[in-house]
């Protein structure tokens, strides 16, 4: 998983844990950019009699850095409400529901958008509709339409669409965490078994997605629409975050009251840096700090635990991670700089020596036409359907040549996933 139940505490709050960031320009428009934070792991498509919804009492945050220091110049804020059209039945829907506004749907969730730049706040819209969950052929006999209903054009130029969708997310859950089992090789580990093949363990497995369109010129520091690559223009860093009231009181009559500021729970950038870089006594801090402050966590990502348990339970196997022990400068550049030019050709996302964990993207390189699901390591820009955690274990054995700083890797994406069983177009 990128970040699924990364943490103890927030492991415990599933409408505030992010699971996922994507960041690519658009396939259907090239002049724009999308940007989708994930929320809510591993939702099992038959949730009822409470579907799965975002959080009420949570400040969920896409946070955009175009200047390279790790602090986020524009940030869009999405607040979420729940309405109940008739609170005396236990039903989430009393007949089918043909739209957002069909009188049988009783529970339904609409939101507002913020977008904050340089620390000004500027409310786009409010009372945007959410769709349903997918829950069923009598329920929800026509999902794509009303997931496609739930798309919003705003009047500042951006696209909305905040929802249940399909996680797009692939990794062999059941095996990996069973002392690193790679099936396709478990053949060679210390406890061998069979090749078989991989299993995607979020398959059939939905997520709440937010999803935002914006320009580019809306994204650059100078209002520009990037064309170069190699301009520092063309770079942001994206990173999607959660936040809860600092103080909590719970009534004897079932009411909630919440006070005080907004503290972050959790946050995501780069796939899997806390669910697998991170250990287990820093988890809940890495999540409550900002990019800005990842220098702290440097030599977890110079010396990652993984790297050093591959050799011992695959023995022979990695003889580069079993011979290499110095510091992953490759990592560090995947994870927390960006790779600059001369690496890849055609291709640099370096936003600076500012360590951050932040997921870079080069907006003035186009789509790629072609899918490669090991993204850039395989020269493609990554999309929804890279395999992540493949991509992370061959990167980890393939150590950094002498004379290299970085490795050639990194992360875009180009389509988010869709909510099992339906739903198409965008997002």
């Amino acid at each position: 998983m990128s970040s699924h139940r990364e943490a103890p505490e927030i492991s415990k709050d599933p409408v505030a844990d992010n699971t996922d960031v994507y960041a690519f320009v658009s396939p259907d428009d090239a002049d724009t950019v999308t940007l989708i934070a994930n929320y809510i792991p591993l939702e099992g498509p038959a949730g009822g009699p409470n579907f799965f919804e975002f959080g009420d009492d949570v400040l969920y945050k896409i946070l955009i850095d175009n200047d390279g220091d790790a602090v986020a110049e524009i940030i869009y804020q999405f607040r979420f409400q729940t309405k109940l059209r008739n609170p005396n039945s236990f039903l989430y829907n009393s007949g089918p529901i043909h739209s957002l506004d069909d009188p049988n749907w009783n529970k339904r969730q609409f939101y507002s958008v913020t977008r904050v730049e340089n620390g000004e706040f500027t409310v786009l819209a409010e009372g945007l509709a959410s769709p349903p969950c997918n829950i069923g052929p009598f329920s929800t006999p026509n999902y794509g339409a009303l997931a496609q209903a739930a798309v919003h054009q705003l009047p500042s130029g951006e696209k909305v669409f905040a929802g249940q969708r399909a996680d797009g997310f692939y990794v062999d859950l059941g095996s990996v965490f069973d002392l690193l089992d790679l099936r396709p090789f478990q053949n060679l580990h210390l406890n061998p078994l069979s090749a078989a093949p991989g299993v995607n363990g979020t398959n059939r497995l939905n997520v709440h997605t937010i999803a935002v369109q914006v320009p580019k010129n809306m994204l650059t520091r100078d209002g520009s629409n990037p064309t170069d690559p190699n301009d520092p223009r063309s770079l942001i860093g994206v990173y999607a975050s959660a936040s809860r009231h600092k103080a909590k009181i719970l009534g004897h009559d079932a009411e909630i009251h919440e006070a005080g500021p907004w503290v972050q729970v959790s946050r995501l950038g780069s796939p899997l840096v806390n669910e697998v870089m991170i250990p287990l006594g820093l988890k809940d801090l890495w999540n409550a700090q900002h990019p800005r402050d990842d220098k702290q966590f440097l030599s977890h990502v110079q010396h990652q635990e993984v790297a050093n348990l591959l050799p011992v339970l695959y023995p022979g196997v990695f003889p580069k991670l079993a011979a290499y022990t110095k510091p992953r400068a490759d990592m560090v550049a995947i994870f927390l700089t960006g790779i600059p030019a001369g690496i890849i050709t055609g291709f640099q996302n370096f936003t600076g020596e500012t360590l951050a964990d932040l997921l870079r993207l080069n907006m003035a390189i186009a789509p790629a036409t072609t899918p490669n699901t090991l993204g850039h390591l395989g020269r493609r820009p990554r999309r929804v359907s890279e395999w992540a955690a493949g991509l992370r274990r061959r990167v980890h054995d393939r150590v950094a040549r002498p004379g290299w700083r970085h490795h050639p890797s990194g992360r875009s994406f180009l389509h988010p996933g869709r909510e099992f069983v339906q739903g198409h177009g965008w997002p």
